[in-house]
């Protein structure tokens, strides 16, 4: 999978993707990052690329012109046929969740393009952006660091970028709920100890274990899910015994009524 992120700053978009579990990604060439500098395509003599707002107001807003021709090179070498998706990471923009991450994993190539200062002249973005995505009701200074995120939540969706379907599935949200607590080594840290079910062996009471753990974070702390998913909770009440069929041979039974016998 391919990603081209438009930017004026590519440095810090690459020293983000550049470690870890998507770097080493992109060493595998299971993924692609292509970072482009919207300066380099500037006609300005000085390579400026934002001006002043029509009708006034604070700030400056990034040109259309810089922006245009850096976007045409960056699509140049895509296979005709190629799923591409131009996004703008924008506060006004859909919010981003696993789901909408999901359904960019399913895109061959996804493009974003990192607006700063007072945002980005709107015939640019009604020229090539196909949607804008927000990380959450909050502003930062540019898109560069909203546009690593999605890469990374995709990229962690990509085969063979995780070691396991597994790794990803189980964790919070990506299964519809928050995940239950983890533990590793050593046995008691200051006074705490692991949960004893967890050093059972019984793996049928240490996944239920989880899942009641999970259900009850899950309460605490976002109980909507659970309106979304009641399957987790259904699944922890006590199974009800199953009732025995009753005979129908014709001879009464212990337990039949004066009716039933009649009938």
């Amino acid at each position: 999978m391919r990603f081209d992120v438009l930017t004026l700053f590519p440095d810090m978009v690459r020293g983000v993707l550049s470690e870890s579990i998507i770097g080493r990604a992109q060493t595998a060439g299971l993924i692609e990052v292509r970072c482009h500098n919207i300066r380099d395509y500037s006609t300005d003599r000085h390579r400026k690329t934002d001006d002043t707002p029509y009708g006034g107001g604070v700030g400056m807003v990034m040109t259309c012109q810089p922006i245009y021709d850096c976007f045409k090179a960056a699509v140049a070498d895509i296979p005709e046929g190629a799923r591409t998706r131009v996004i703008y990471m924008s506060p006004k923009g859909r919010l981003f969740s696993h789901g909408v991450a999901r359904e960019l994993s399913e895109y061959d190539n996804l493009i974003f393009l990192c607006g700063h200062y007072e945002g980005v002249d709107q015939r640019v973005l009604d020229e090539i952006v196909d949607e804008e995505i927000s990380i959450g009701d909050y502003v930062v200074t540019g898109g560069e660091i909203p546009a690593c995120i999605v890469i990374d939540a995709v990229s962690r969706l990509v085969d063979g970028v995780l070691a396991a379907k597994e790794c990803y599935e189980d964790e919070s949200v990506a299964s519809g709920i928050l995940e239950y607590p983890q533990y590793t080594k050593p046995r008691e840290f200051l006074g705490r100890e692991v949960p004893e079910v967890l050093l059972s062996g019984d793996h049928k009471k240490i996944d239920l274990w989880r899942l009641s753990e999970a259900v009850k974070i899950t309460r605490e702390r976002r109980p909507e899910l659970l309106l979304l998913h009641p399957e987790y909770e259904a699944a922890l009440e006590p199974k009800k015994p199953k009732r025995r069929k009753r005979k129908t041979d014709g001879v009464p039974h212990e337990g039949d009524t004066e009716n039933s016998k009649q009938n």
